[in-house]
């Protein structure tokens, strides 16, 4: 697809020649061909995108308002009226608008949005063609997404990294490692192209400035890597390479989810407003009752509360977020991270809820790999059986995510792909993991194609429990009941009805440090 733009722009020096408003027109392309315009926002501290994300009775889509005259949004070539539909490198046409808002809302300082003119999406959609044909994201078998790696220095052989400058290229480096070394086992790969650095981008910095970076860096970086041919068509169609694009690897701290569901005495702890260190003020979840639904979910002492079923806390006051909880009736979602967590991510100049982990035991598995990424490596055993975990998906344009297998001819099925960055990839499945229930229906004893046929029918919503090859084979062993494996099944049961919750939470937030201004339903 060729796009075309008749648009105007204001010309921003600062961009030179990638202004975002620029996209090259093809008179070869028919006239009747929506184009859409591909508008990169840049916004500094304290600054607004300057536009409404708004869904409005009798329209369709995600409709954009109140573009600001000479604001980020309006010199990006935002229009009002226009519809959107990528956010960094994302189809979202199809998601729900609470969600597309959240992707903006953690998109940082620099947001990449696909958009078409609302007068050419009325009409594509009344002519039944398809959007998804429209989408400005790289595609192919030669593109994958960029990769945020953690590195730990190694005692003997340190990062395993170095930068060399790509000839005639300034601000382009590529990768060199150390076979075996740190960088290499945190998944970056051998002629990847550095593109960001513990928050700052290098395509401004020479390779004296990189170096002495890399002097100051200590026992850790945190850097953003692509390989050269995905970079290649990043840059061919003038897209930026965000860490909101990426996909993780080694992180040392992610959110966590943790699902509650109250007990007699109430959920087992309590939420107090302290300050932080640094003086920054935080929502501090404290004093864990032994047994209670708070422990049991996986709550710490001292973790900092983010959110409350899906909804930030970071503007509410406390006696507010105290009310959130209570009208959530039995049931609550709360995504929590450690106050190291959190300064990490304010370090890098990214939000602690731009990965989330759904329970803690995927973080470790993360942090204890030792093979690179970009390899199949076999799932490490673990020292004791592992407890069942449900995880909660969502159909995106590219499905769930994830295959299952079976030993030929035999009951019960496994997960054998899934794919990176995907929903079954977000929600926490393995490669090896063994399917135990299907939107609660338990299919130990089914074949393959009952239970595909029972993803199938759960529509774009499905929830599975699953568990550790080693940890299923040690239970059956002992011929231990699947239910009697895990005191928090119950708590995670009713997971689609803490989506409805999430969903219900969203409706007339009004976000504006994430650029969206507000948004009506």
């Amino acid at each position: 697809m060729v796009f075309k733009s008749i648009r105007k722009f204001t010309f921003n020096p600062k961009e030179g020649i990638d202004n975002p408003g620029m996209v090259t027109a093809d008179d070869t392309d028919s006239e009747s061909t929506p184009s859409p315009c591909l508008c990169v926002l840049k916004r500094e501290e304290g600054e607004s995108y300057g536009f409404h994300l708004r869904v409005e009775r009798g329209r369709q889509g995600h409709i954009i308002r109140n573009v600001v005259l000479g604001g980020v949004a309006g010199r990006s070539g935002l229009q009002d009226g226009d519809r959107l539909l990528e956010v960094n490198n994302c189809y979202v046409d199809d998601v729900p608008h609470p969600e597309v808002a959240k992707k903006i809302k953690l998109s940082g300082h620099q947001l990449c949005l696909l958009v078409l003119n609302g007068e050419e999406y009325e009409k594509a959609v009344s002519l039944g063609q398809d959007l998804r044909l429209l989408a400005r994201a790289p595609s192919g078998d030669g593109c994958k997404p960029p990769r945020l790696c953690h590195i730990t220095r190694d005692p003997v052989s340190g990062l395993g990294i170095n930068f060399t400058p790509v000839e005639g290229e300034k601000g382009r480096f590529s990768v060199s490692l150390v076979t075996g070394g740190a960088a290499e086992k945190a998944g970056v790969c051998k002629g990847d192209r550095l593109v960001w650095m513990n928050g700052a981008t290098v395509s401004d910095l020479t390779h004296s400035a990189l170096s002495r970076m890399m002097k100051k860096c200590g026992n850790h970086i945190t850097i953003l890597v692509i390989d050269s041919e995905s970079e290649k068509n990043y840059m061919r169609q003038r897209m930026p390479i965000l860490p909101t694009m990426a996909v993780p690897h080694n992180l040392p701290y992610r959110a966590k989810k943790l699902h509650l569901v109250s007990g007699p005495e109430g959920y087992g702890f309590l939420l107090r407003l302290e300050k932080t260190p640094s003086g920054r003020k935080c929502h501090v979840l404290r004093e864990m009752d032994s047994g209670s639904p708070a422990e049991r979910a996986g709550m710490r002492d001292g973790e900092l509360l983010l959110e409350v079923n899906g909804e930030s806390v970071e503007s509410l006051k406390h006696e507010e977020i105290v009310d959130r909880v209570r009208l959530s009736g039995k049931k609550v979602s709360l995504t929590t991270i450690t106050p190291q967590g959190l300064e990490f991510y304010t370090q890098m100049g990214l939000s602690p809820l731009l990965f989330c982990d759904d329970d803690a035991v995927e973080r470790e598995k993360e942090s204890s790999m030792s093979a690179p990424v970009t390899e199949k490596s076999p799932q490490k055993e673990m020292d004791g059986p592992c407890k069942p975990r449900l995880c909660s998906l969502q159909k995106d344009p590219l499905g769930f995510g994830f295959n299952m297998d079976s030993v030929p001819e035999s009951a019960g099925t496994f997960i054998s792909q899934v794919a990176f960055g995907g929903s079954g990839h977000s929600a926490g499945l393995q490669v090896g993991d063994v399917v135990l229930e299907v939107n609660g229906k338990n299919v130990e004893k089914k074949h393959l194609e009952d239970v595909t046929m029972l993803v199938k029918e759960g529509g774009p919503l499905l929830s599975l429990l699953v568990m550790d090859k080693t940890g299923y084979t040690k239970m059956k062993r002992t011929d231990t009941p699947t239910r009697d494996i895990t005191d928090i099944e119950d708590a995670f049961r009713n997971g689609l009805v803490a989506t409805e919750v999430l969903m219900w939470f969203y409706i007339g937030e009004c976000i504006g440090k994430g650029g969206i201004i507000g948004y009506d339903v």
